[in-house]
């Protein structure tokens, strides 16, 4: 029986968060994930945060229950040991049958100093990458430097197939310039426009080259949010809920902002907002639910939604998904809707893909 017209195209170009957002049973993302493969998509995406979602113990769970979707574990570089993240990701690779992929983020500064962590600077995780390569390429480790000193460090037992892919979460020009030099690929902030796509590529193929790199070979993802066809108030809180909690945030939402050149005086007024001064620097993902932040969306111009995320019918959210394809992005990880409500957009992905001969 020959495969679905746009059915291949989905799988290698689509992917979905388990569990987005603050958690209370984990073991819903082993369900999501499973639908996730069973409706098409290509890859489930897991982020890291403390108490319920760690993506080392989900990310095997997944690997067991799951036969081929691919599996990207977000981890923060500073909060472990070079030789235990080399580990995981080696262990996961044998577990999965070679499906795992190895993202890092950045994280907030002020977060990680509220945990008493080191920032994820640059320098920290130029050298971790460099370190967990070497641990792949069964070297034993000799290293003295910023992440601390590790006279002999070395993977005893090493997965015979591939090593993951690196993948860098990235904003601004300095970290899409880092993503071309050092990693395999990069992953792109939600509200990222089809402009912002372009502009992002440009940098990070440009330093790819410079550093020497088949500037093709760093894959471009793109996290979008997804509202296909919700009841008003669900939309609100997934989509200007949600984006508010990037928006606020002194740094990121400017890089934003900048890449998709957007007009800057509207951070100020989200950042003026009584909900939002009143946290005095803590993150409002740290303070509030997507539906205690609807009130604060409003303020968010329709433009940047209709550029920023994918809203609509199940069919307009396709189209405008294949706007960030022909943007650049190599793949695109679906946020904000969970795998059971997406039968819907799928099809109409299948739909969008195969018109466009893919």
């Amino acid at each position: 029986m020959s495969e679905e017209a746009g059915a291949r195209a989905l799988f290698d170009k689509f992917g979905t968060y388990i569990l987005p957002g603050r958690v209370n049973d984990p073991r819903r993302g082993i369900e999501e994930a499973i639908e996730a493969e069973r409706i098409g998509l290509g890859c489930v995406w897991i982020s890291e945060r403390y108490a319920l979602k760690e993506p080392a113990v989900l990310a095997g769970a997944v690997s067991e229950a799951t036969s081929k979707i691919r599996i990207t574990g977000t981890f923060y570089a500073t909060m472990r040991h070079p030789l235990v993240t080399a580990s995981v990701a080696n262990m996961m690779q044998a577990m999965s049958g070679d499906r795992f992929r190895l993202m890092f983020a950045r994280a907030v500064p002020a977060y990680m100093k509220m945990l008493g962590a080191p920032a994820v600077t640059m320098e920290r995780l130029a050298d971790a990458i460099s370190i967990i390569r070497r641990l792949w390429a069964g070297e034993t480790v000799n290293y003295e430097g910023i992440l601390g000193k590790f006279p002999a460090i070395k993977l005893t037992d090493k997965h015979d197939g591939s090593t993951p892919p690196i993948i860098f979460t990235a904003i601004g020009p300095k970290s899409l310039e880092f993503a071309g030099t050092h990693c395999d690929g990069v992953l792109l902030h939600p509200f990222v426009s089809p402009d912002g796509v372009r502009n992002s590529t440009r940098i990070v193929r440009d330093a790819a080259e410079k550093a020497g790199r088949d500037p093709m070979s760093v894959r471009i993802y793109h996290n979008i949010i997804v509202a296909p066809d919700l009841p008003p108030e669900e939309e609100a809180a997934v989509v200007r809920g949600r984006a508010i909690t990037y928006f606020e945030l002194p740094g990121f939402g400017d890089m934003i902002v900048d890449i998709n050149g957007w007009d800057k005086a509207v951070l100020d007024q989200i950042r003026a907002h009584p909900q939002i001064a009143s946290l005095n620097g803590k993150p409002a993902d740290q303070a509030y639910t997507r539906q205690e932040l609807v009130e604060v969306g409003k303020i968010l111009p329709q433009k940047w939604i209709d550029e920023g995320a994918a809203v609509g019918t199940a069919a307009q959210c396709a189209d405008q998904l294949m706007t960030y394809l022909d943007a650049g992005a190599d793949e695109i990880l679906l946020h904000g809707s969970s795998p059971k409500d997406m039968g819907p957009l799928v099809g109409e992905l299948k739909r969008a893909l195969a018109a466009k001969g893919l």
